[in-house]
């Protein structure tokens, strides 16, 4: 599995818009600096999307997360590869019996699949909308995540990299 953390917020960003020849599509736009964060762990092979929405990404946090996707995945036995946030490898971290972890090379995002969803759920979901609370957003985002969970194939395509094959 691969695992990351994304921050979601009231900070809309203004995407293109399809509009009729001469109309000016209106798209609203706000600065208001409350966020929540998605943990997120994807089997790429399977195409399955384990997520959580968290209030902020810190060690207790992450414990939360971890703790949820071993009794998720309890008859399996986990090699999760995550970035290496300061929460992922903290002395205070629980892993789980049957999860381990390997970090990715520092600074480097695009060797983790779950970048992708980040990008969709933002183009698809989040463009051109100005959320009246962090409860709106939290709605809008679980509608966009489970809309994933439900189509393992769009997870699968964003997420099978190929250095995640394992042959035998």
């Amino acid at each position: 599995m691969v695992q990351d953390e994304g921050r979601f917020g009231r900070i809309s960003a203004v995407r293109r818009a399809w509009a009729p020849p001469g109309v000016r599509p209106v798209a609203p736009r706000q600065i208001v600096r409350e966020y929540i964060y998605v943990f997120a762990a994807i089997c790429p092979e399977l195409g399955k999307l384990s997520s959580l929405i968290l209030p902020r990404a810190d060690t207790d946090m992450m414990n939360i997360f971890l703790e949820n996707l071993s009794k998720e995945f309890s008859d399996s036995f986990l090699i999760m590869i995550m970035d290496q946030a300061g929460w992922h490898f903290s002395k205070n971290i629980r892993l789980p019996d049957n999860i381990r972890c390997i970090p990715l090379p520092p600074y480097s995002p695009e060797l983790n699949p779950v970048e992708h969803l980040w990008e969709e759920l933002r183009e698809k979901n989040l463009h051109n909308i100005a959320f009246d609370s962090l409860d709106s957003l939290e709605k809008t985002l679980c509608c966009g995540i489970l809309d994933l969970m439900d189509n393992p194939d769009v997870v699968r395509s964003m997420s099978d990299f190929d250095y995640l094959h394992i042959t035998y």
